[in-house]
């Protein structure tokens, strides 16, 4: 019996135990302060300095907060408030410089209970801007007040020199703070645009009249340049998101499409404590929210920090909503006999919401504060929620019949749904094997995820002529009879029992996804798809387009994944062969076809007109299309979602005048194709 080799390691006793001192504490642990050493650490430590800017103007110094960012990743964050203090602090005997950005727990925000500096901070911890510091490249801190400007400098979480002071008798105060996040420090720095866009407009709304601007560096040395503003705040932003502005807000929705109701905003303020021996605290609420049959959302926020996993906001939210609608149905009698009640995922899928509150003592879950777990706060909020929802359902009849009605309609449309998932489950627990074969269906050698290609052909005659071209090895063939049903304008029910629709499915072998978005999965997996590529081969004519993209919408409705993931594919096949001499040359179109004509010059030649694939020889399938060497195929990639299902709406959806419009407007751009043909 063989014995176990066993690793000796290094001596562990009294000596072995040591302590992260100045900077280490930071550089050699950033996940600990920031969450991660990662992308999302970096972008974190950004967020600390732009918090404690935003802090000073909710105590009311400064109305702005400018923010640029250089290609080679260098930060500036420049407010407009009165300056951190520097200098000597007597009562700890130290600068102040020293405390802030080289001392952890150390600043002003410790006595927000008491009514200190900050009443409603969102840098509670004394930490953000000495751990950003410690994890810099460099830093340097430049402060103005109406008397001195002052400047101390930092280098990889040490500081570069002594305190600099010089006379300055201008009336800008403030504090601009510019440093590089270091790769010794961060795996990666290069925070993309998208966050910071996104970061800044969060706070212009929830700090209302809090100008937020921003400037980033593009690769080429151009900049883009962004501002925030919002003037209500998260009313503006509730507006924003119901398309509705002040100017067309009016208490009658019955005419515009989608709303349901105009965005309401309450406040109110309670007082208490987490547990009978703590400490008393404010907590400040506002609240905005509208129901629409278009837009759903929901953001909390508290003391401006976007609460990406709630906590104490989202269960107030919740139960309050919940209750008050649920309530309202059983009232009113507008449920059916025996009906299972409301869940709060129908409320949410018409619901836009956002709540921002403060309080003087929050407990967050970790530094980043993502979640808020104040008991009191959680229960605040549903007492100040249920007096308002209760008061709002009675003075507004019009409103609270309609929102009913609209969560009804989600309710049972989720329970259509998981029902239709079920059966759909059913029918496509089958698998291609030799006791259960898909007519017609050619499958290949290869059990090689990596490698297989699923050809999805235009009728059996391009069946025959693909399949003797094909190598058998990777390519699997299975034929579409006629034209598949429009999946955009058919329900689930209509869809599922189309024979070519449900095979194709079980040929494709991940499942089929249902719902909104990719949020609700009717037995998807990703990892269960049998093909590398699958690749919709027809003919190069309106027949075969048109059944290309009812084969399209297909996986745009029921297989989006397959998109996004880069997963299909379109063959392109010849249209025009010319033959000269013993050579033939393939065009994909007309111009291709007349450039080999002049490239053939005097020379005798034929030009074939391709009849369909099925009347292509095996050979030539095998050369133009199916050999991976020579063939052309067209990746069909989500580049652009908005406006591919704007036009599949257009095309293939049930909006005929805008089909009638679309065609008046465009139709003579498409009128050579279609002579060609």
């Amino acid at each position: 019996m063989a014995q176990e080799k066993k690793t000796k390691t290094a001596a562990y006793n009294d000596q072995s135990i040591q302590s992260l001192k100045g900077a280490d504490r930071v550089r050699k642990r950033p996940g600990v302060i920031f969450g991660s050493d990662g992308l999302d650490g970096c972008a974190h430590s950004f967020f600390e300095i732009l918090s404690n800017s935003i802090d000073e103007a909710r105590a009311g110094f400064g109305d702005r907060i400018l923010v640029s960012v250089t290609r080679d990743d260098i930060i500036t964050v420049e407010d407009f408030g009165r300056g951190i203090p520097l200098d000597w602090n007597e009562k700890e005997g130290r600068f102040n410089w020293e405390l802030i950005f080289c001392e952890l727990y150390a600043g002003g925000k410790y006595d927000n209970a008491k009514g200190g500096a900050y009443q409603y901070s969102l840098g509670l911890n004394g930490l953000g801007a000495c751990a950003t510091q410690y994890s810099s490249e460099f830093m340097e801190v430049e402060v103005f007040n109406r008397s001195t400007h002052y400047r101390i400098d930092f280098k990889k979480g040490e500081v570069a020199g002594d305190l600099q002071k010089e006379p300055y008798n201008r009336r800008r105060t403030g504090t601009k703070i510019t440093w590089r996040p270091d790769l010794d420090v961060f795996t990666e720095i290069h925070i993309p645009e998208s966050y910071f866009v996104d970061v800044m407009r969060r706070q212009a709304v929830v700090n209302g009249g809090l100008t937020l601007s921003l400037r980033y560096q593009k690769e080429d040395g151009a900049w883009n340049e962004y501002s925030f503003l919002y003037k209500e705040g998260i009313l503006d932003y509730v507006r924003e998101l119901a398309e509705i502005t002040p100017e067309n807000e009016v208490n009658e929705t019955e005419g515009k499409v989608g709303t349901l109701t105009v965005p309401v905003f309450w406040e109110g303020e309670k007082r208490g404590k987490d547990r009978e021996d703590k400490t008393e605290y404010d907590v400040r609420m506002e609240v905005s929210f509208a129901f629409s049959a278009k837009t759903q959302r929901l953001e909390y926020y508290h003391n401006s920090s976007w609460l990406e996993h709630g906590g104490s906001p989202e269960k107030a939210v919740k139960s309050s909503f919940l209750r008050a609608i649920d309530g309202y149905l059983k009232n009113g009698g507008k449920y059916n006999k025996n009906e299972q009640k409301i869940s709060f995922q129908d409320v949410e899928d018409c619901l836009i919401l956002v709540t921002n509150c403060f309080s003087n003592i929050a407990s967050f879950s970790d530094q980043t504060k993502k979640e808020v777990t104040n008991k009191f706060i959680a229960e605040a909020m549903t007492e100040f929620f249920d007096e308002k929802l209760e008061i709002y359902f009675t003075e507004n009849p019009g409103d609270a019949d309609r929102i009913a009605t609209q969560v009804l309609i989600n309710k049972r449309s989720r329970e259509s749904a998981e029902s239709a998932r079920v059966n759909i489950k059913k029918k496509l627990a089958g698998t291609v094997d030799v006791t259960n074969r898909i007519e017609k269906f050619a499958n290949c050698r290869s059990k090689d995820k990596e490698l297989r290609e699923l050809y999805i052909v235009e009728g059996d005659s391009a069946l025959g002529s693909c399949k003797l071209g094909r190598d058998a090895e990777f390519q699997a063939i299975i034929p579409v009879r006629g034209k598949t049903l429009n999946c955009l304008k058919c329900g689930y029910d209509r869809i599922f029992k189309s024979e070519i629709i449900v095979d194709l499915l079980r040929i494709i072998g991940c499942g089929v996804e249902i719902g909104k978005g990719h949020k609700d999965l009717a037995q998807f997996n990703y990892d269960n798809l049998k093909w590398n590529k699958i690749i919709i081969c027809t003919d190069a004519d309106e027949d075969g387009y048109q059944i290309r993209t009812l084969i399209l919408t297909m996986f745009y409705r029921l297989l989006p994944t397959l998109i996004e993931k880069g997963r299909v594919y379109i063959a392109e096949s010849p249209l025009f062969e010319i033959v000269c001499k013993d050579e033939s040359y393939f065009a994909y179109d007309e111009k291709e076809k007349q450039e080999i004509i002049e490239k053939l010059g005097n020379q005798k030649y034929v030009v074939h007109r391709s009849k369909g694939l099925g009347e292509n020889e095996p050979e030539m399938m095998r050369k133009t299309t199916m050999n991976p060497a020579t063939r052309r195929l067209i990746r069909i990639m989500p580049e652009d979602e908005a406006a591919t299902r704007e036009m599949f709406e257009i095309l293939l959806g049930d909006d005929l005048e805008g089909r009638k419009r679309y065609i008046s407007e465009n139709g003579h751009l498409y009128v050579d194709l279609a002579d060609a043909y």
